[in-house]
């Protein structure tokens, strides 16, 4: 059995074809899929999915800093709010995104800080997302390090020295998806150096696909391909990839 523990399988590029993908994911051993959130568009699609399979599927919610702009605090609000009635299984997809855009950098920052907060608070695990951002991400979790924060590093393309660091300052899992397939990829040697029990599977679909089917639209489905890369470079059996992996998303999670 294996756990997605990063699918936008509500994104519009599955518009008619949710179930199906579900379906689909289960049948190839993936039998439960974490749904982390990205803001109102597309936030009760989410929920309407996650509340037609309430065995495999499990939301969350939180504000995409991509999704930051003049109508922010609007939208951290419904967070807020949202997060105290609806059942959610983590703060996420939160965090720092200098790639696209920085004009909204010091709000980015100040929304990562309320959300991890508010994880804190109710006791939930954060899906972070980091990118081009990982030194600020650390500074502002060394700052939040009383929170007793803990969580995944989605996407995860830092170094092993990254990690060691990220240790220090919180309970943190590794998120390896269909990057590690790809060619020159950095992350692949640095999974040699992260214990397994620290690393969790994820696709992030329909986004970052993995070899054998790069070009096409990613789906939780495709676990099996990135866990058997993943048992290839840490040598050791794929069976035991799906069981420490599921574990872990097991006990971070609490599915």
């Amino acid at each position: 059995m294996y756990i997605d523990t990063h699918s936008h399988l509500y994104d519009e590029a599955f518009a008619g074809e949710e179930d199906l993908a579900v379906r689909r994911a289960i049948e190839a051993g993936v039998s439960k899929m974490i749904l982390p959130d990205i803001d109102s568009a597309t936030r009760e699609s989410m929920f309407s999915l996650a509340e037609r399979h309430p065995d495999n599927l499990f939301p969350c919610i939180g504000l995409h800093p991509t999704s930051i702009a003049n109508n922010w605090k609007d939208e951290l609000d419904a967070v807020m709010s949202q997060a105290e009635t609806r059942k959610i299984w983590a703060i996420g997809e939160i965090g720092i995104d200098c790639y696209w855009s920085k004009e909204f950098l010091k709000e980015q920052e100040e929304a990562f800080r309320l959300q991890l907060e508010l994880a804190s608070r109710l006791s939930l695990p954060v899906i972070i997302h980091s990118r081009e951002s990982t030194e600020i991400i650390i500074n502002i979790l060394k700052d939040c390090r009383h929170l007793g924060l803990k969580g995944i590093m989605h996407a995860y393309s830092g170094s092993a020295e990254t990690y060691r660091e990220l240790q220090k300052i919180g309970d943190w899992h590794i998120g390896i998806g269909g990057v590690l397939t790809y060619k020159k990829a950095s992350i692949a040697d640095t999974v040699r150096e992260i214990p397994l029990e620290r690393i969790v599977l994820e696709t992030d679909s329909p986004y970052l696909t993995p070899v054998p089917h790069r070009g096409k639209r990613n789906e939780s489905s495709y676990i099996p391909h990135i866990a058997e890369f993943l048992a290839g470079r840490k040598e050791v059996d794929i069976e035991e990839v799906a069981s420490v992996t599921t574990r872990n998303a097991e006990k971070l999670f609490g599915i």
